[in-house]
């Protein structure tokens, strides 16, 4: 059924061979790039939730922070 699906689909729009992977590539492309943007974005936060998290195991096991 899903095959018969996307049998019709690509032969009603005339797709050319390839074309489908290149399609796949630039979604590819386009989530890498949201997802290097949000990591930038947001990237110091994690890092400041991580060395709030290890600094408060290494008191609760005797460890001072550094």
């Amino acid at each position: 059924m899903v095959r018969a699906f996307f049998a019709r689909e690509g032969a009603g729009r005339g797709a050319e061979p390839g074309q489908g992977l290149v399609e796949y590539a630039l979604i590819l492309v386009l989530i890498s790039v949201v997802v290097i943007g949000i990591l930038t974005l947001i990237g110091q936060r994690v890092d400041d939730i991580f060395q709030a998290i290890y600094e408060g195991l290494g008191r609760g096991l005797g460890r001072g922070g550094s």
